[in-house]
């Protein structure tokens, strides 16, 4: 039977998929791009905010089309972050098509549960989790990789302890559950010797790892991967100023391996929305932090977010926050206007903001973000940075700086390409930037460089 598959949602999500393709590849499913040739319609979802669940709704729609056109032939399954968020059946009600609802603990059982739904219709529109997620793969777990072959996401564990009051996740991923050191190590050695040469780091709180009682700590998995004999760079994703500390930034900056770039999604500044939003942190530590980052790895580019309108935030709040951003000058930043969820401590809250206050807020905030991305881009004018190309055309190829992590960050448009390959690492010279984007011109032809 051929597969045709959707991957919704962020990378750890792709992950899960990446995982979930492996496991049917050994059972022996088959895979097409093209839905047509597909026995079997399989979108993994995300459901993380209302516009992620939306999304995962339009591609059901699109998939039931798909089903409605051959209803005796064809199987639609939905699994991932959606099933495990609708313990209720709200959103299975609405579509009959779905002949299996699997969650995220399911991803091993998925083959066997596609060959039993399939031999037995009686089975069809069944619903199937865990009411505590538990699940957590290995180095051992089969895994077929979606993303470019020169890139990788390395989850390192899974779910989240922090309860922020707004976030759905803990309810829908469950506690956190780290994975052992060895693991992790040997999974990232089977990714390098396959061809990667980034190791994204990944998970809901990276620097939580470890906190669950596993043997070791963040900086502890960092220094074992930095030993890791080949020519890759790691990069760090999802860090929580909360549990950042001293010894994990001194490990980032003793381990010439791991970029010198860090996603930190601060949220907020205000002291009294902080610990609304339940971030177990304060102004104070996180000027802290920002100081001993820049003081001690040079260079280094540092991603935030910032959420607007969250129930309480008054004008003064915004205000410093927009006061915060300017002094800062924050490489990478992202703006989300508060999005309530059930669910939640925050979502009843009182003093909700009104939606359009919070949109209005966020649109302000990345105006002066993108005053400062083209201040800071136009300082890079002229100079040469090491680029890892990602896509290569006739007429121009398309890399990123150690600054930009794939899919959310700034790119490198070089022109000509000069016989560039995907996966080739090369001195490029900028010779021109806009806001969020910059360009160049090899430096160096011909030559091939390590990372």
């Amino acid at each position: 039977m051929n597969i045709f598959i959707v991957s919704l949602g962020c990378p750890k999500n792709l992950v899960d998929t990446e995982v979930m393709t492996g496991e049917l590849l050994v059972k022996g499913f088959g895979f097409t791009m093209d839905p047509e040739e597909a026995d079997i319609y399989l979108i993994n979802t995300c459901a993380f905010i209302e516009s992620a669940r939306q999304d995962a709704v339009d591609a059901i729609e699109e998939a039931a089309d798909w089903k409605n056109a051959d209803p005796e032939n064809r199987m639609l399954v939905v699994t991932g972050c959606l099933v495990q968020w609708d313990k209720e059946g709200k959103v299975k009600r609405e579509w009959p098509e779905v002949d299996l609802w699997t969650g995220i603990d399911m991803i091993p059982q998925i083959p066997e549960q596609l060959l039993e739904v399939r031999n037995n219709p009686k089975l069809r529109g069944l619903t199937r989790r865990e009411e505590v997620p538990c699940y957590l793969y290995s180095d051992a777990t089969p895994r077929f990789q979606w993303t470019l072959p020169h890139l990788a996401y390395l989850k390192i564990g899974e779910g989240c302890n922090n309860r922020c009051t707004y976030c759905s996740i803990p309810g829908i991923r469950g506690e956190l559950r780290s994975r052992d050191i060895p693991s992790i190590r040997q999974e990232a050695v089977n990714l390098i010797a396959g061809g990667v040469k980034e190791l994204v780091i990944i998970a809901q709180d990276i620097t939580a790892f470890g906190h669950d009682g596993k043997q070791g700590d963040f900086g502890a998995l960092l220094r074992e991967l930095q030993g890791i004999e080949g020519d890759f760079k790691i990069r760090l994703l999802y860090a929580h100023p909360a549990h950042l500390t001293d010894e994990m930034i001194d490990a980032m900056a003793e381990c010439d391996k791991v970029l010198p770039y860090l996603d930190l999604p601060l949220q907020h500044i205000s002291d009294r929305l902080l610990k609304m939003m339940g971030r177990k942190t304060t102004r104070a530590r996180i000027e802290s932090i920002l100081e001993q980052l820049r003081r001690k790895i040079p260079g280094i580019a540092i991603r935030t977010t910032f959420i607007t309108g969250f129930p309480g935030e008054t004008e003064a709040d915004y205000e410093e926050l927009k006061s915060f951003i300017k002094e800062q000058k924050f490489d990478r930043l992202g703006v989300f206007a508060y999005c309530p969820e059930e669910n939640t401590p925050a979502f009843t809250m009182a003093e909700q903001v009104p939606e359009a206050v919070a949109e209005q807020r966020a649109d302000g905030l990345m105006k002066i973000q993108g005053k400062i991305a083209l201040e800071l881009n136009k300082k890079l004018a002229g100079r040469v940075f090491r680029v890892i190309i990602d896509e290569v055309g006739k007429k121009f190829a398309v890399g990123r700086t150690y600054m930009d992590a794939p899919d959310v960050d700034n790119t490198v448009r070089i022109s000509p390409p000069d016989g560039l390959r995907a996966g080739d690492v090369a001195d490029i010279r900028i010779t021109g930037v806009s806001k969020y984007d910059l360009f160049g011109e090899v430096q160096k032809k011909g030559k091939k460089l390590k990372l």
